[in-house]
């Protein structure tokens, strides 16, 4: 099958997803264009790596590694950037799952070499089984998922959203690495926008970077209580 080689890092910290972490590894070892490997990169959590390393000992394409720098999501991700041999590397929230062709789609983008960055679209599954009546679609990025308002199909974008996400590796060698110093960890603040930030990095860094969004690169992100 033809296209870039795909990485997927997934950045994990809490035992308390577990079943989670497995559906996410899971929707990633099914898809239709097979991911080169899985990095699970484990946030300062010694007892979740142990467990993580001996569920997936004896499958090749998953790898299991720690944070290298300071605890948080940023760091996570830079180390699975800095762990992984894809061409392409793709970034999957521990708590959703991908559709079959979500990395399809992904590949399919970066045949335009003007491609740095490829998302998709994160619909979200309510743990009350429904949306909550007060809350508008307009808002669902404050849950990590696409709102009402980014158009529909294959566009161009100033920013991805972090939990559904794909950086061609040239991205990172021209602008970095994801922040620091912003970035969630844990459940503590700061809250995120640490992908809007790159990309505004990296448009800087090469003006003739096309971002974009497919909204046919499908993932389900679990919304909490």
């Amino acid at each position: 099958m033809s296209g870039p080689d795909i990485s997927v890092v997934i950045c994990v910290y809490t035992e308390d997803r577990w079943e989670d972490i497995l559906a996410a590894v899971a929707s990633v070892r099914t898809q239709s264009y097979p991911a080169l490997e899985t990095l699970l990169v484990v946030d300062h959590n010694p007892a979740l790596l142990d467990r993580l390393v001996k569920e997936y000992k004896e499958v090749g394409e998953v790898r299991v590694c720690a944070n290298a720098g300071p605890r948080g999501l940023s760091a996570g991700r830079n180390t699975g950037i800095a762990a992984s041999r894809g061409e392409v590397i793709a970034f999957l929230d521990d708590d959703a799952v991908a559709e079959r062709d979500w990395l399809r789609h992904f590949a399919a983008a970066y045949d335009d070499p003007r491609v740095m960055a490829v998302g998709g679209r994160t619909v979200p599954i309510w743990a009350s089984g429904r949306r909550p009546a007060w809350f508008p679609e307009e808002f669902d990025w404050v849950v990590g998922c696409t709102y009402k308002g980014i158009p529909s199909g294959l566009v161009r974008v100033r920013n991805v959203l972090g939990g559904n996400a794909s950086f061609r590796r040239s991205a990172f060698d021209a602008a970095g690495g994801f922040a620091t110093g912003i970035g969630r960890d844990g459940d503590k603040r700061p809250l995120g926008c640490e992908e809007t930030e790159l990309c505004i990095r990296l448009s800087r860094a090469r003006p003739d970077a096309v971002l974009l969004i497919d909204d046919r690169a499908v993932i389900h992100h679990r919304v909490p209580g």
